[in-house]
């Protein structure tokens, strides 16, 4: 058994990161929301006198992630001028994947696995409450880090519009889990982020970055067209998917099941993206 905590994930459980004197649904602007989205879903520090605001940030996630995509792209190409091979550079770019994230939304994931495990309904939330992994949620974070680098590391081109594809679709697919679902814990700290949802705005900022971005890759790439809408294509049906899929066997989402569902999407995409390189190729 093992134990993954992050400060913010322990923070956001006991409440110190909400902020009691909005009333409910109120919303400050984007500028202190994205400061928020940024210290909460990820490990940056803000600049000097960013003031975040943590109501509202869920809808901002998908820029989020385009944001950490640019890191690791460039991370990626450094790796690649130094000469470093394909898989050993796939799995370091892995690796600061997760510790951008803090490990955030992988611990939902394992939560997740674990309560999946459970043949007794009503223990299940119970069981992904616990902040120990079990047996399954390991075997979920080895196959999600595993199958990201073994994938990552078959693209030879377009790494870097594929990972923020993953990314951006992934973080959407948490949004649209918040708007369609019942949130099942009602007084869990995750029931903020449905009850600060604005609609249809949210989603639709979402659904813009994703749609942007395949707009720049299939402009900067016709070569890769085929890639850049199966990738779209697919990121779209795997961020509604497994959402879905999560709702049909829970029946509604917790904080556990938005990591799962950023995770799983972003899974999905890296191997589509590596299975269509390899049939276009």
């Amino acid at each position: 058994m093992i134990k993954i905590f992050t400060l913010k994930r322990m923070l956001w459980r006991r409440g110190d990161l909400t902020q009691p004197h909005h009333t409910p649904g109120a919303r400050a602007g984007v500028v202190a929301r994205m400061g928020g989205a940024i210290l909460f879903y990820t490990r940056l520090p803000l600049l000097p006198g960013w003031h975040p605001d943590f109501n509202g940030i869920a809808g901002l996630s998908p820029l989020v992630g385009l944001g950490l995509a640019g890191l690791l792209t460039a991370a990626d190409s450094l790796l690649g001028a130094a000469g470093m091979s394909s898989l050993s550079r796939s799995a370091l770019v892995v690796g600061l994947w997760l510790w951008l994230t803090g490990g955030l939304h992988l611990d939902g994931a394992m939560d997740t696995a674990d309560g999946l495990a459970v043949s007794d309904d009503d223990r299940r939330l119970a069981v992904m409450a616990d902040s120990r992994s079990g047996a399954f949620g390991v075997m979920a974070a080895i196959a999600i880090l595993g199958l990201k680098a073994l994938a990552l590391a078959d693209l030879a081109t377009d790494r870097g519009p594929m990972l923020a594809t993953a990314m951006v679709w992934g973080r959407w697919g948490q949004v649209l889990a918040i708007a369609r679902y019942p949130y099942l814990r009602p007084n869990g700290k995750g029931a903020l982020h449905k009850a600060h949802l604005c609609l249809p705005g949210d989603l639709l900022m979402g659904l813009a970055a994703g749609l942007l971005l395949w707009g720049v890759w299939a402009g900067l790439s016709p070569d890769q067209l085929g890639l850049a809408i199966g990738s779209l294509v697919g990121g779209v049906g795997a961020a509604w998917g497994v959402g879905a899929w999560l709702q049909a066997r829970l029946g509604g989402h917790t904080g556990d099941t938005y990591g799962a569902t950023v995770e799983w999407t972003e899974t999905l995409v890296i191997c589509l993206g590596a299975f269509l390189a390899g049939f276009q190729g």
